[in-house]
């Protein structure tokens, strides 16, 4: 069975009679309370300077009475966080982590985390700082080109003893309408899967073990290429080259131009060569306050010339159509490569950092629960 982080953090159960108040089977649980001040504590570190508002949310989404945190300033980050009497172990088990996210405001650039920190001597009770290590870090991003919810785990390499961020590749969009809640819900399986749901619906189901749904793959790959290897100065990778034998006909011209009058083209009887496009129109009257002294000589508004209708006036040009003569530049022809060889590729040698681990899911225990806001508005 999966232990269960909730976290109604910004909301509360939206289908609950009332807000609650604990979930059965939690290994933690957080319905931001009036007293929640008595439980978290706001970052002191310098990075997060932003204040935070117990506040209930836009009517008439959640729960009557209900109320979570909202960030208080702009342009500022904000963390609050929660340390664990006893660390939460994971292992064999697996992890389930969930939180609601409400939207008072359209969201243009912003991001709203949880991070289950890492069960360490670096947990301060002073407030988590920008370094302060986590396990993993789960939650909507949106700014520019980004729009996704993110799924990062930190995991430590146990053939060199680093830590290194695991991103998940397909990370699925948000749901960040203004006035809306939404539940956000991550599960890391004892069989190492990885699924993220939003409002219960599965948006997406990766592994720990594929080397293609996290980026960089949890576990390296065995071989690497040799840094050393260098390619040849006589390698060539040209499969085709010009063709010696080829040339431009004779009669090839490149100037012909892609379109030409059309030679049997003729002026309609109707045409009207003399006619002007626009006249005067002759049904307007100059109004009866002009002054010629003072405002000039009076002149109509212009009128489409209904001579015009017909065929047309003015100029008469012969339609362009396309020349049989066109070819266009001349490009020499290809033939393969005597010389080629191939495409170079770096010989491959031993990855000195490589391992395998087959049960990735097994995440460091963890110590607390840490909220990091930030938003470029209001």
């Amino acid at each position: 069975q999966n232990r269960g982080v909730y976290m109604f953090a910004l909301a509360a159960a939206a289908s609950a009679a009332a807000p609650l108040e604990s979930v059965d089977g939690a290994a933690f649980f957080e319905p931001f309370s009036s007293d929640w001040e008595s439980r978290w504590l706001v970052s002191k570190d310098a990075d997060f300077q932003g204040t935070w508002i117990h506040e209930a949310y836009t009517e008439p989404e959640g729960t009557p009475g209900d109320k979570g945190l909202m960030v208080g300033n702009e342009a500022k980050k904000h963390a609050v966080s929660h340390l664990f009497k006893e660390p939460i172990d994971p292992k064999g088990t697996g992890l389930v982590v969930q939180y609601e996210l409400h939207m008072k405001k359209d969201l243009k650039c912003g991001g709203a985390y949880l991070k289950l920190l890492t069960a360490s001597e670096e947990l301060d009770h002073d407030g988590f700082k920008a370094e302060t290590p986590y396990t993993i870090m789960f939650g909507p991003d949106k700014c520019g080109g980004t729009n996704k919810v993110h799924f990062i785990l930190r995991h430590k390499s146990p053939a060199t003893g680093e830590w290194e961020e695991k991103h998940l590749k397909k990370a699925p969009t948000p749901l960040l309408a203004v006035g809306e809640t939404h539940l956000y819900t991550a599960i890391v399986g004892a069989d190492n899967t990885v699924t993220l749901l939003i409002d219960n619906e599965e948006k997406v189901k990766a592994s720990l073990l594929e080397s293609d749904d996290f980026t960089p793959p949890v576990n390296p790959p065995k071989e690497i290429d040799d840094p050393d290897d260098k390619k040849p100065d006589d390698w060539v990778d040209t499969a085709k080259i010009d063709d010696p034998e080829a040339s431009k006909p004779d009669d090839w011209d490149e100037e012909a131009p892609r379109l030409i009058e059309d030679p049997a083209a003729e002026r309609p009887d109707t045409w009207e060569p003399d006619e002007p496009l626009q006249i005067p129109d002759p049904t307007a009257e100059a109004p009866a306050d002009w002054d010629a002294d003072e405002d000039g000589e009076w002149e109509a508004p212009l009128v489409p010339n209904p001579k015009c209708k017909p065929s047309g006036c003015g100029e008469w040009k012969r339609p362009q159509v396309a020349n049989p003569a066109y070819k266009g530049k001349w490009v020499q022809a290809k033939i393969d490569n005597p010389a080629y060889v191939g495409k170079w590729a770096p010989r491959q040698i031993d990855n000195p950092a490589y391992y395998y681990d087959a049960a990735p899911h097994d995440v460091m225990p963890i110590g607390g629960v840490g909220i990091e806001l930030w938003t470029m508005q209001d």
